[in-house]
Order: structure tokens, then sequence, then C-alpha cells
């Protein structure tokens, strides 16, 4: 009756493993966006990188290592891989894909991935210590949404398409102002500038730079 109880709890221990393997496992259906309006297959994702599966040649595996910048928006994906790509003269290749995106793509990434993570979405889980009004300001068009300030992370909400943001203070190269409307966060993706619409305190301000640097080890 030991036995039957060891080999019960074995089993048991042997399902749960097979479990977690497969619920760190997402597949879904992707398209391939290329010159010849792209392909259907599918992509899998894990903890150790992406494959892609498609029709004919259409089908590639990358080791998160092996990825210069990955970008994750609502409806697609963007990877910079390291390999040449020999029409633009030895430019790295780039590969799209668009799709309905599982949300639970961003949990896994977010916790997995280093600074060559860009999150296109704002996190919907961050708790905001305090948030102001601002305005992005692009080179030919700007956006407007909300800046808010978490413990860990600082998000940038809006509703225009691709100009969310989520960074992790650990991404952020450096911040930086140039008066109470004015707000610069510096980031490996671009420097994102903000036009304020109400006055950022130079306390708020100061804490946030010390916190900052706080989580690079750097003297204030």
């Amino acid at each position: 009756m030991a036995f039957s109880s060891k080999k019960a709890v074995g089993l048991i221990a042997l399902a749960a493993t097979a479990c977690l393997a497969s619920a760190q496992e997402i597949k879904f259906e992707a398209r391939h966006e290329h010159l010849r309006k792209g392909c259907l297959g599918t992509l899998t994702v894990d903890a150790e990188g992406i494959s892609f599966h498609g029709p004919k040649e259409h089908g590639w595996h990358w080791e998160y290592r092996d990825i210069q910048e990955l970008k994750l928006a609502p409806d697609h994906i963007h990877l910079l891989s390291y390999w040449d790509n020999q029409r633009l003269l030895g430019a790295a290749r780039e590969f799209d894909f668009s799709g309905k995106i599982p949300n639970e793509l961003y949990g896994l990434w977010k916790g997995r991935l280093d600074r060559r993570f860009v999150a296109e979405i704002a996190d919907p889980e961050v708790k905001a210590l305090w948030e102001v009004p601002v305005k992005h300001l692009g080179r030919i068009m700007g956006s407007e949404g909300m800046l808010e300030i978490g413990e860990d992370r600082i998000v940038y909400r809006t509703h225009r398409r691709d100009d969310s943001r989520t960074w992790r203070l650990t991404d952020i190269e450096n911040i930086s102002t140039a008066g109470p409307f004015d707000f610069t966060i510096h980031t490996p993706e671009k420097t994102f500038r903000f036009q304020l619409k109400q006055v950022l305190s130079e306390a708020r301000y100061n804490d946030l730079w010390r916190k900052l640097n706080d989580t690079k080890g750097r003297q204030p």
C-alpha cells in the first residue's frame, strides 16, 4: 500500500511538471508579413525562444539571445534578428507577424527578457504612485495620453496605435527635464519627449530620478 502511495505521488509530480511546461508554451496563428501579401503559420513561444512554422521555407527558430529587439503590440510582433539581410547590404533581417496576439505573451516576456524587449502596450496592472496628462512629441505628429509612474515601471497610455509603452526602470537609460512642463525618457529604443499638461514638481522628479539611479547602482 505504501508503494502505491509513493507511485501515486510520483505520477502527480510528473503531471504537475507536464502542466507547468505546457503553461509556458503559447501557440497561436499569425501572419508573417512580407512583400507578397504574407503567409499564415503558427507562432510558438516558450521560455527558451520563438518559432514560426509556415508554408514551404517559411520556418525559423530564434533563441532569445539571438534577438536584437523584440517589440510586442496588441496586434503584431516585430523581431529584429542578428541575421544579415543580403538584399540590404548586410542590414539585420527583420520579421513582422500580425494577428490576435495572446495577452499571456506580455506576462511571459516582461519577466523573462532584458532591455531588448519593447512593450508597445500599457501594462494593465501597473499601480500608479502618481500620474500626469501629457502629449508625446513625435517627429511629425504626436499623441496625447497619460504618463503613469509606478513602483518599478513607467507607463505611457494612449489611444494612438503603437504609441503606448511600458518601461521597467531597469530598461530606462536616463530621464531628464528642461522645466516643469517637460519630461524626457531615454531608452535603448529611442528618446521619448513629453509635453506635460500640468506641473511636474521638483520633488516628484527628484524622487523618480533617485529611484532610477538606485536600480542601476549609480550614486546620485
